[in-house]
């Protein structure tokens, strides 16, 4: 065999390549097809429950851990799948854990001297009974963000999978059991859920790592690599951790701006609305953005970010759009139906915010293109400006005294703050802005029969019940038809069905 012929059966043809991608993407999504299901169901029996007031005090707490969980690792997590060899990444999972161990240690004395003004600045005095639970979920939540990069790179997605089935269980069936054993249920049992559902999901991964790679972490693991890993990626934690911090911050201030200005009931309304509205999304969105962050790091090498990139971002327009625009004219209607009266309020937001999360699902996948290529001044001025928009719309909601008025400011800020995201992204890629608006436009005119035909039955009062039946109807007629006649998505199956095929 001679030279040519062995460097050509090494590397793996385009279909291959193609094929593996979505059969990562498949893998991730089959756990958290049943992780987002289970979540689905369980909200029906939590909204009865729990009231709004206990989902306000809920989101507040995961707004404040969020914002210090995405900084537990300094993002040395994102160091951990740009090295050649794994021996240098195992020092830089090991780095990022160390990391975590620091910023949980510095929780604790924030969350004890802080405690009164938080409550005060939020407006919300229950929330000071569980500001001792934050320093315990920001911990596991960052162990296994550095668990979680390092599995990304090993490619053994099915172990993530099963940590993401084990969470959602653990945490439906603690959030339920607590609500039953309670009189009356409080915030207590919804934020115990989400603790212990985080404990499982990161001891699992982390037990299934160590089962499978503790040869290779114990014997590469040292002092000095760690450092020199720490000095290597120093930009990470110096320039991308701030920019990651204005985004965590930016993600959470609605919760806490409507906290401030309005009642807890508010915010859970806002809670409900936007975790629903963010679940399907991130069903395929969140397992893309996971493989796509991988694959993407060995595509600039290759020489074919844009041909990668394009294809991503059709896929996501061909599955985002369409159900998003009909929860935009049905949005109240979905949740009287299925939460009852008292979350219609809930319903209406989600239609404020549908527009905004269609372009979000679209730009968040493709958002780590910008630390692929090192461009991570980027990051901290995108963030920045995201933020202060974001800070603006909402505050000037609360003022005029409408938090329909700050969501609707919010969703508008957003849309333009997202869309630029996504065409910079395009443009570091090398793929033409008018192609991305192309692919949107097409299938836009997808939907307009279908928009057409639900405006008309909502206007002429259908009853509620029956034009969310017919809407589900519609959409999974949409699926079925873009399964038959898209090419893409045919030749996606075909070669996921037949990956060994050139």
């Amino acid at each position: 065999m001679d030279e040519k012929t062995a460097e050509t059966e090494e590397k793996p043809s385009k279909n291959e390549k193609k094929a593996s991608f979505v059969s990562d993407v498949l893998t991730l999504a089959g756990g958290t097809t049943f992780a987002q299901i289970l979540t689905i169901l369980a909200a029906p029996v939590l909204t009865r429950l729990y009231g709004p007031e206990d989902f306000g005090v809920w989101a507040l707490y995961i707004s404040i851990t969020s914002i210090l969980s995405v900084i537990s690792c300094l993002r040395y997590e994102y160091s951990i799948m740009l090295p050649e060899s794994d021996e240098e990444a195992v020092n830089l999972l090991g780095l990022s854990i160390l990391a975590v161990l620091a910023v949980t240690g510095l929780t604790v004395p924030f969350v004890w001297y802080f405690k009164a003004p938080i409550v005060d600045l939020l407006n919300a005095p229950q929330i000071g009974n569980y500001l001792w639970l934050v320093p315990p979920f920001v911990f596991v939540n960052g162990v296994f963000l550095a668990l979680n990069h390092w599995n990304s790179r090993t490619k053994l997605f099915k172990r993530l999978s099963f940590s993401r089935v084990s969470s959602s269980v653990s945490t439906t069936a603690t959030q339920i059991t607590l609500g039953l054993a309670e009189h009356p249920p409080t915030a207590a049992g919804l934020i115990g859920g989400s603790l212990a559902g985080q404990s499982v999901a990161t001891f699992v991964l982390g037990g299934q790592i160590w089962r499978d790679d503790r040869k290779l972490i114990t014997k590469s693991m040292s002092w000095k690599k760690i450092y020199e890993g720490s000095v290597r990626h120093r930009n990470l934690p110096l320039i991308d951790s701030w920019s990651a911090l204005m985004n965590s911050i930016s993600w959470q201030l609605p919760a806490f701006i409507l906290s401030a200005f309005f009642a807890p009931a508010v915010v859970g309304f806002y809670s409900l609305g936007f975790r629903l509205l963010q679940l399907p999304m991130s069903f395929i969105g969140g397992s893309i953005s996971q493989v796509f962050y991988q694959r993407a790091s060995r595509a600039v090498s290759e020489g074919t970010l844009n041909i990668l990139v394009e294809n991503v971002f059709r896929m996501l327009v061909l599955i985002g759009m369409f159900p998003i625009l009909i929860l935009t004219i049905i949005g109240g209607d979905v949740f009287t139906v299925i939460f009852g009266r008292a979350w219609t309020e809930a319903g209406v937001y989600a239609q404020i915010l549908s527009l905004w999360a269609f372009i979000w699902f679209i730009s968040s996948p493709l958002s780590t293109i910008y630390l692929v290529v090192e461009e991570h001044h980027f990051g901290f001025n995108y963030n920045f400006f995201n933020l202060t928009t974001r800070f603006l719309s909402l505050t000037i909601g609360g003022l005029l005294g409408s938090a329909r008025i700050a969501l609707m400011l919010f969703s508008i800020s957003g849309i333009v703050v997202y869309g630029y995201l996504c065409l910079k992204m395009m443009y570091y890629s090398g793929v033409k802005n008018s192609k991305a608006l192309k692919i949107v436009f097409s299938n836009f005119v997808l939907f307009i029969p279908a928009g057409a035909v639900i405006t008309a039955l909502k206007t002429a009062g259908v009853n509620q019940a029956l034009l969310v039946v017919i809407s589900g109807l519609i959409i999974c007629i949409y699926y079925l038809y873009i399964l038959k006649t898209d090419k893409q998505i045919k030749e996606i199956i075909y070669e996921f069905k037949s990956p060994g095929k050139t």
